[in-house]
């Protein structure tokens, strides 16, 4: 079965800035390359993403074309730094878009975003990681995306220090080990979601 990731890099980073949260969405999607996975990314801050929680807020608004490679993807990876304990208020606004899903709930009480499966990938010079990835989990959860076993890809520098994810020599091995398993779980998932279906349950 041939299946489709797509992840956005929720950096304040415009264009090809370095980023670290590119970094590590990048050896997200590297490893789910591996397993014969098609990946392709964006970063949100290089389109005019309207705030709101409707599915096209009009006006040159282009969440539309990122929302539609979310929904031809079944896997999506969602990638943010670390702001102030919080994810970045570009992550944020991605999940207040992605709102809009629990007004497309089916009759037979699906979610178009069910079956989709979703990793968080989350880099900083703070504590907090794990807070982000709650927060990020628990809104993609309640917009209809699963999320699979294993514990999420994060890495954390020194607290106020000066070394990025980028600047380093190459991916620590428990980092590493914690992107091979979350990119082998979801493509699993992912698969047994396409051929088995969550079941109607009506609305």
């Amino acid at each position: 079965m041939s299946l489709v990731a797509f992840g956005l890099n929720c950096t304040l980073k415009r264009g090809d800035a370095p980023s670290s949260t590119q970094a590590m969405l990048d050896a997200v999607l590297q490893a789910l390359a591996g397993h014969g996975v098609q990946t392709g990314s964006a970063r949100v801050v290089d389109f005019d993403v309207r705030p709101g929680v409707t599915r096209d807020e009009g006006d040159g608004d282009q969440w539309p074309q990122l929302r539609q490679r979310i929904m031809d993807a079944q896997i999506f990876v969602l990638a943010t730094p670390i702001w102030l304990g919080h994810p970045s208020s570009v992550a944020q606004r991605v999940l207040e878009r992605l709102d809009a899903v629990l007004g497309e709930v089916d009759e037979a009480g699906c979610y178009p975003t069910f079956g989709k499966i979703a990793v968080p990938a989350v880099v900083g010079n703070e504590d907090g990681a794990h807070h982000v990835h709650a927060q990020l989990m628990q809104g993609l959860v309640d917009v209809g995306f699963t999320v699979p076993a294993a514990s999420p890809p994060y890495w954390v520098g020194e607290a106020m220090g000066g070394t990025d994810f980028k600047d380093l020599d190459g991916t620590p091995d428990k980092v590493a080990s914690s992107i091979r398993t979350i990119a082998s779980n979801a493509v699993h998932l992912a698969g047994l979601l396409q051929t088995h279906p969550y079941p109607a349950t009506g609305r």
